[in-house]
């Protein structure tokens, strides 16, 4: 079943505070016409961001690759306002930003000297308990462009692949290119075999996941060796464990991959996902 999602009682846009339902951009805004934007989810635990440093960089280095002009040190205010406002402040809640190039005539090329649309708000999210999920994943070619790097609004192949997913009963869409593993349909993928980590290692086919860097960081500080090497199908036969990141995923473990037709894949072990599920709730719940 499909989760449901709510409106956010108020967001901000432009520079104003508007119900959600007041809140419009034009037609000719480039997101709304191309998906011409870039976006950024930041969470915050018990009111408290973590790694907001982190997301406000990644989100600096996908608008500067697109070209769109937008300091974002004038964010970090506005995104601790949003969490207060929505009575989140000693709660659980996630922060979304989305910057679009802004609004101009239809062209193919960049138009010259537009203003960016930036639109934030703050919404309840359950970062709880994540580390008692058991996913059951789908595997299928990745179908994306070449700059998953670039967190752009413009999410259709991975919508496609997710969508997919759900439809079938399963958490997550683990996606393959080439015959390796690159990332999940909005999560990063990790493969442990022989007591190492394996990730898929930065660059253009996947998106450099913060929590990604976070646990490849508590991997190395607690001296589980780390591998940012891609882990190709024919290789999960050696693969104990599997588990997913993300910013609100955060650590989960895969329980089973399948194709369409048939299971390829069912863990084994644990004892490093656990771990490392553990490690994470002591740096985030600190």
């Amino acid at each position: 079943m499909k989760p449901k999602k709510n409106y956010p009682a108020e967001v901000y846009l432009n520079g104003k505070w508007l119900k959600h339902d007041q809140a419009f951009v034009s037609v000719f805004d480039r997101g709304f016409m191309f998906g011409d934007g870039i976006y950024e989810v930041t969470p915050f635990y018990n009111g408290i961001p973590f790694k907001l440093k982190e997301h406000l960089e990644r989100l600096q280095y996908c608008l500067n690759e697109v070209q769109i002009e937008f300091d974002v040190t004038s964010l970090e205010k506005i995104m601790l306002e949003a969490v207060s406002r929505a009575g989140l402040s000693k709660s659980d809640a996630a922060v979304y930003i989305q910057i679009s190039r802004g609004t101009a005539p239809r062209t193919h090329f960049f138009p010259e000297n537009p203003t960016p649309v930036i639109l934030l708000y703050s919404f309840p999210v359950n970062l709880e308990k994540f580390e008692t999920k058991r996913w059951k994943l789908l595997v299928s070619e990745d179908k994306r462009w070449h700059r998953c790097d670039i967190k752009t609004t413009a999410l259709m192949a991975s919508i496609m692949a997710n969508d997919e997913a759900i439809s079938l009963d399963f958490e997550e869409n683990l996606l393959v290119r080439k015959g390796y593993f690159t990332e999940a349909s909005h999560s990063s993928a990790f493969f442990v075999k022989y007591k190492t980590v394996y990730t898929h290692p930065e660059g253009p086919n996947i998106l450099s996941g913060i929590t990604r860097k976070q646990i490849i960081l508590l991997c190395k500080n607690s001296g589980i060796k780390v591998k940012e090497k891609a882990v190709h199908l024919d290789e999960l036969v050696e693969v104990d464990e599997i588990f997913l990141t993300g910013t609100t995923t955060q650590v989960v473990r895969v329980e089973s991959v399948h194709s369409r037709e048939k299971e390829l894949f069912r863990a084994r072990k644990s004892d490093i996902t656990t771990f490392l599920q553990n490690e994470f709730i002591k740096l985030t719940r600190a």
